[in-house]
């Protein structure tokens, strides 16, 4: 039976891949996923005193957040543009190369799901990014929180992940240079005024260059919870690892629950694994965040679980692409039925946000169980 199986959900797999190609064929030439508005990747360079001035000297009252490499500041500019602007931290020579790589990666980008850089700045050793503002700030920031949720009926969860997914096609199909995220989160996911998603935080971004199609680190740095395994493990990464990442989100948006500080004491289950048991009982409709009530698509809610799982799958070649994600969330398909996914049990619920690290082969992973790839 396993031997007729696995056949089944390759072919399965081949069609689904086939039809989405001519299906995304046939809209790119409508153009209707692409915003490319010209040829020159030239970005405006702001003086230091401009950003200054924006920022009411970088203002606490001003600051929106702040992450490993520095702080975000909401500005204003002199024509009356809001802004939001990126200072790198002066102490962090991570920072220094994640700056020349956002740079370098978003000047090449123009996608609606996207986030937008409209200048730089490199005066009197500072290193300062300006982007489009975007009002609703992060995705996290209105999931996760007790009462803003209700901003998020389920119309508008369904065109947030759908949105992302066509974000993220982009990076890996459609731009000019096949480009690996490698830290998609709730957190880099930013909202305009009508909810639309826009990924954020090229730092870590990864291009690759030919028919290049995954590739190794030595040391990971990323974001506990959204991390693939061979990644968090192994330090190889590919347009799969994204995937996984994707298929994290997806969970999320759908239950409400933040995977990395999810914990089920009997038996002690990560959100993925929460839905992952759900899903074989037959009751995976039971993790649809409740402050959605009734009011949701259960058609759309199981076909979500059930890409979410798909993505989650341990080995990346069980994973599908990203083009076909965006085929089955776009069409009335065939979807093939998960295996049992990657990272379904956690050891304690202490210190849920730890960062990963492989160097030379040698790894720490001390929250999580991999169901069967071994940490040595």
């Amino acid at each position: 039976m396993q031997a007729i199986l696995a056949p089944s959900i390759a072919l399965l797999w081949f069609l689904i891949s086939l039809f989405a190609y001519l299906w995304f064929k046939k809209r790119a030439k409508k153009g209707s996923e692409l915003q490319v508005n010209s040829t020159s990747t030239e970005l405006k360079y702001f003086k230091l005193s401009t950003t200054t001035a924006a920022t009411n000297n970088f203002s606490p009252a001003n600051k929106l957040g702040q992450g490993g490499f520095g702080s975000v500041y909401k500005g204003l500019l002199a024509n009356g543009l809001e802004v939001a602007i990126k200072r790198l931290s002066r102490s962090s020579r991570q920072g220094t190369e994640e700056f020349k790589n956002e740079v370098m990666v978003i000047a090449m980008l123009q996608h609606r799901n996207l986030v937008k850089l409209l200048g730089y700045c490199t005066q009197d050793g500072e290193q300062i990014l300006i982007y489009e503002y975007l009002p609703n700030k992060s995705l996290d920031s209105i999931l996760f929180h007790e009462t803003r949720r209700l901003l998020l009926d389920w119309r508008k969860r369904f065109d947030i992940i759908v949105g992302i997914a066509r974000g993220i096609l982009y990076l890996h199909q459609d731009s000019r240079l096949r480009i690996i995220h490698r830290d998609l989160k709730c957190s880099n996911i930013l909202l305009d005024a009508e909810m639309n998603p826009k990924i954020s935080d090229f730092g870590m971004a990864k291009i690759f260059e030919g028919n290049q199609t995954e590739d190794r680190t030595r040391r990971v740095v990323g974001t506990y919870g959204y991390m693939s395994p061979e990644y968090a493990v192994f330090g190889n990464f590919s347009v799969k690892s994204d995937v996984f990442s994707f298929g994290v989100m997806l969970l999320e948006i759908v239950s409400g629950k933040k995977n990395n500080r999810f914990y089920q004491r009997n038996p002690p289950l990560t959100l993925i694994g929460y839905v992952w048991e759900l899903w074989r009982e037959d009751k995976a409709l039971e993790i649809v965040d409740p402050s959605l009530k009734e009011l949701y698509h259960p058609r759309e809610a199981l076909k979500c679980i059930q890409i979410g799982l798909l993505c989650v799958q341990e080995d990346a070649t069980d994973r599908p692409s990203m083009l076909a994600v965006v085929f089955m969330l776009s069409n009335e398909t065939e979807i093939p039925s998960p295996e049992q996914p990657a990272f379904l049990f956690r050891k304690s619920d202490n210190n849920p946000d730890i960062a990963l690290d492989v160097e030379d082969g040698q790894c720490s992973l001390n929250e999580v169980t991999i169901t069967e790839i071994a940490c040595r």
